[in-house]
């Protein structure tokens, strides 16, 4: 697990920004329940991909039209047994970190792995969200 001085300022940059934490399974499951559009960012510490992840889905919910009802996150590494849940509802992809994740009424409509998020701008990362924002929210 890592320490929590260095999660912190991570979470902090999107929990500031209005995102909620999923800290256990329980509250994933509770939030996987309700109706509606759910926007789940599996943070990370990893600064090439996690560096243009975090401003890539805040850039990409402060200029979106539509946006999803729920705006949440997990870390990984960190939130270890809630990221856990939240991988479940992502099968059959494998665990990834940083990665993105939309939800509509529970079902996974919408998935930005690591792979697709290194190399890629936070601007490039924020047009594939909200093109999935006007798509499913």
């Amino acid at each position: 697990m890592y320490p929590p001085e260095i999660v912190i300022p991570m979470k902090e940059e999107l929990t500031e920004k209005g995102f909620s934490e999923l800290l256990t399974p329980a509250a994933v499951e509770a939030q996987m329940s309700k109706a509606g559009s759910t926007l789940v960012m599996i943070n990370s510490v990893c600064g090439c991909s996690a560096g243009t992840a975090r401003p890539g889905v805040l850039d990409a919910v402060m200029g979106a039209g539509k946006k999803p009802d729920y705006l949440t996150t997990a870390f990984a590494g960190f939130d270890i047994d809630a990221v856990k849940a939240v991988r479940d509802h992502l099968k059959p992809y494998p665990p990834s970190s940083p990665a993105i994740a939309l939800f509509k009424d529970g079902q996974l409509v919408h998935y930005i792995e690591r792979h697709q998020i290194e190399g890629r701008s936070a601007g490039m990362i924020a047009e594939n969200l909200r093109a999935a924002f006007e798509t499913y929210c």
